[in-house]
């Protein structure tokens, strides 16, 4: 075993904005995997996202909405709430939104670790976007959170008046 073992705290702030335009946590890392913290304010949607090389497995800690899902002619929109589990596999076109009651936040698991700045690309979705705006807390304009691990404000890059994030 070449891997030491960590524990850590769900951070108090966000590190970045994930490709979908969720707040993302950066939780831990081993070698085959990698894991965060995602959240979508109430009444938000996602955009419509899939990924070159990564499969991912969430867990819906808490609030309620739906994720929408394609995989070729296949498609479904699932409800979404506390103790609910998906999977995402790789190349999996993927949206997700949260219902105006609160926010839906989901603790995911990527297999391999998050690779970076292209793994996500936009894709046609089911629902329009929420936009993202430059105002609000510093890691929304491109600041990662002091000690993150994988992420720095290299990881942000700006998409028109939105920001993205490319790291999980």
């Amino acid at each position: 075993m070449d891997e030491g073992f960590a524990t850590m705290q769900l951070p108090g702030t966000p590190d970045a904005v994930a490709p979908d335009g969720s707040a993302v946590r950066v939780l831990l890392q081993l070698g085959r995997g990698s894991m965060a913290h995602f959240e979508l304010g109430a009444g938000q949607v996602s955009r419509p996202v899939a990924h070159h090389s990564v499969d991912e497995i969430w867990y819906i800690l808490h609030g309620h909405g739906q994720m929408w899902r394609r995989q070729a002619q296949r498609q479904e929109t699932v409800a979404l709430g506390a103790g609910t589990c998906v999977s995402i596999p790789v190349g999996t076109h993927f949206q997700f939104r949260a219902d105006s009651s609160g926010p839906l936040a989901a603790v995911g698991v990527t297999m391999p670790p998050w690779p970076g700045d292209d793994e996500a690309y936009e894709v046609p979705g089911a629902w329009p976007a929420s936009p993202l705006t430059r105002s609000g807390p510093d890691w929304l304009r491109g600041e990662a959170r002091p000690g993150a691990q994988g992420v720095t404000s290299s990881c942000i890059r700006g998409a028109g008046p939105n920001l993205v994030a490319s790291s999980r």
